[in-house]
C-alpha cells in the first residue's frame, strides 16, 4: 500500500554516502560515455516545486545563503549515509491482466518453448479471455497493484501497454484501466497502445483484416480520446509481419502517436524500413543484425533490453548488450513486467541479470534505467537526472556504494521514494 504525506515546499536530502546525478545532456549515453553516472560522494539534494533545485557536495550546498536563511522551512530527510539516484524508469510494461499463465509456466517446464505453448492455446492468446472478461475497475485494481509494488523498488516512471484486449472495445477498456490507476499512483504512467501484440483467434488467417481494424478504427479513436502516447507493435514471426508493422506505424503517425516496436524478439527484421516511422525505441532486440546496429548508432532510437523475458523462458543466450553498447548503440533496461514471459515488477532484479548475464557494468546499467531509458520515452527533459529544473523523482536504497543495487539480487533494498518532490511512504 503506498501512502502520500503532506508535501513541504522544500525538500532537503542529507548525509548521502553517494549521490548518482547521471549530469550530462539531455541525450541518450552511448559507448564509454554509458559509464559516466555523476557521482558525488557526500552528497545532498534541495527540491522545491516539485523540482531539482540543486544536487551536489553537502558540504557546499548547505553554505547556500538561502538555504541557511530559510532551514526552518525546509523538511528534511537524513539518508543515513545510503546511496540516492534518479527514480528508476521501467520504459516496457504490460500491467493490464487479469491473472498469472501458470499453465504455460507448468508446460515450460516440461519443455515447451514459446511457439509451441502458443500453439497449444497458451501465451498470449490466453491472457485475451481473462481481460476480455474483467471490468474497468478490476483492471485499474490490478495495473494499481503493480505500479506500487514497482514503486516500493524504485522505479517512479512506467510505461503501461494495452495488448490483452484484441478488439477495440477490450483495448479502450484496458488503456481506461490504466489511466484510472495512474490517476492514483504518485508517479507518472506513459501509456501505450499495443493492439498489434498478436492476431486474435476470431481473426485467424485474416491477418491483413485485424491490421486493417487496428489502423481505421483502433489508432483514430485511441487518438481522439488521448488515451496513449504511443504505439507499438510485435514484429516478430507468430505475431505482424514487417509490411503489417510499417502499416501500423504510419497509421500512428498519421494520428500525431508515437512509435515503438517489439522487434528481434525471435527472428531477425529489417530494421531501416521501421525506422522511417521514427520509433522511439525498438524492444527486445535478441537477433539484431550486424548491420542494423550500424544503423541504431548513428540515429536517436533506444535498444530496450528486456532480461527478464529470456531468464524466466529459460534461454541461455541474452541480449549481446556488449555488442550494441561498443558499436554506439543507445541502450535501455526495462522489465518488460507480463503475466506470461516475465512477471517481475522489480527494476533492481532487472539490474542484476543486465550485470550478471549481458556483462554491462553497474554503472552501464544504472545509466540505462535512467537517462536512456528515460530517452526511450522520450522525457529526457524532465525524467532520469538529478539535474537543476528537472522533475524531483529520487529512489534511496539502504546500501553505501551504488554496485550493491545489482549486488543484492532478488532483494528489494529501496527504502524511501520522492516523486514530484513529495516523500512517498513505502508500506511493507
Amino acid at each position: 500500500m503506498i501512502n502520500k504525506t503532506r508535501p513541504s515546499p522544500y525538500l532537503l536530502l542529507a548525509n548521502i554516502s553517494q549521490l548518482l546525478t547521471l549530469h550530462g545532456e539531455n541525450t541518450p549515453r552511448r559507448g564509454r560515455d554509458l559509464h559516466e553516472i555523476g557521482l558525488i560522494k557526500d552528497a545532498a539534494v534541495l527540491c522545491g516545486g516539485g523540482k531539482i533545485l540543486a544536487a551536489g557536495s553537502q558540504r557546499e550546498l548547505l553554505r547556500d545563503p538561502w538555504l541557511r536563511s530559510n532551514r526552518r522551512k525546509v523538511q528534511e530527510i537524513d539518508c543515513e549515509g545510503n546511496v540516492v539516484l534518479p527514480g528508476l524508469i521501467d520504459c516496457h510494461t504490460h500491467p493490464v491482466f487479469a491473472g498469472p499463465r501458470l499453465v504455460d509456466f507448468e508446460k515450460r517446464i516440461g519443455g515447451a518453448d514459446y511457439e509451441e505453448i502458443a500453439a497449444a492455446g497458451g501465451g498470449i492468446r490466453s491472457s485475451v479471455a481473462g481481460v476480455r472478461g474483467a471490468s474497468r475497475g478490476e483492471l485499474s485494481k490490478k495495473v494499481l497493484a503493480a505500479l506500487n509494488a514497482m514503486l516500493e523498488q524504485g522505479t517512479s516512471v512506467v510505461e503501461a501497454k494495452s495488448g490483452y484486449g484484441l478488439t477495440l472495445e477490450d483495448e479502450i477498456k484496458s488503456l481506461e484501466a490504466i489511466r484510472d490507476a495512474a490517476r492514483q499512483w504518485p508517479g507518472e504512467v506513459v501509456p501505450t497502445l499495443l493492439a498489434a501484440h498478436v492476431v486474435p483467434q476470431e481473426y485467424a488467417g485474416k491477418a491483413d483484416d485485424y491490421v486493417k481494424k487496428v489502423c481505421d478504427q483502433m489508432i483514430p479513436l485511441v487518438a481522439k480520446k488521448k488515451l496513449a502516447k504511443y504505439v507499438d507493435v510485435f514484429c516478430d514471426r507468430g505475431a505482424f509481419t514487417q509490411e503489417q508493422s510499417e502499416k501500423v506505424l504510419a497509421a500512428a503517425r498519421k494520428h500525431n502517436l508515437g512509435t515503438r516496436a517489439h522487434v528481434c524478439q525471435f527472428t531477425a527484421a529489417k530494421l531501416g524500413p521501421l525506422l522511417e516511422h521514427q520509433p522511439a525505441s525498438f524492444d527486445h532486440m535478441d537477433c539484431v543484425q550486424p548491420e542494423d546496429i550500424l544503423l541504431l548508432a548513428r540515429g536517436e532510437t533506444v535498444a530496450v533490453l528486456l532480461p527478464g523475458a529470456n531468464y524466466f523462458l529459460g534461454h541461455k543466450e541474452f541480449p549481446d548488450a556488449r555488442r550494441l553498447i561498443d558499436a554506439g548503440a543507445p541502450v535501455a533496461l526495462a522489465t518488460d513486467y507480463n503475466p506470461g514471459t516475465s512477471p517481475t515488477p522489480s527494476m533492481p532484479f532487472v539490474l542484476s541479470l543486465a550485470c550478471t548475464h549481458m556483462k554491462m557494468t553497474p554503472a552501464e546499467a544504472i545509466a540505462a534505467t535512467t537517462i536512456n531509458a528515460a530517452c526511450a520515452l522520450q522525457m529526457q527533459d524532465r525524467k532520469g537526472s538529478l539535474k537543476t529544473g528537472k522533475d524531483a523523482d529520487l529512489a534511496v536504497f539502504d546500501v553505501k556504494d551504488y554496485r550493491e543495487i545489482a549486488y543484492w539480487f532478488a532483494w528489494d533494498r529501496c527504502v524511501e521514494m520522492v516523486v514530484a518532490g513529495r516523500i512517498v511512504g513505502l508500506d511493507t
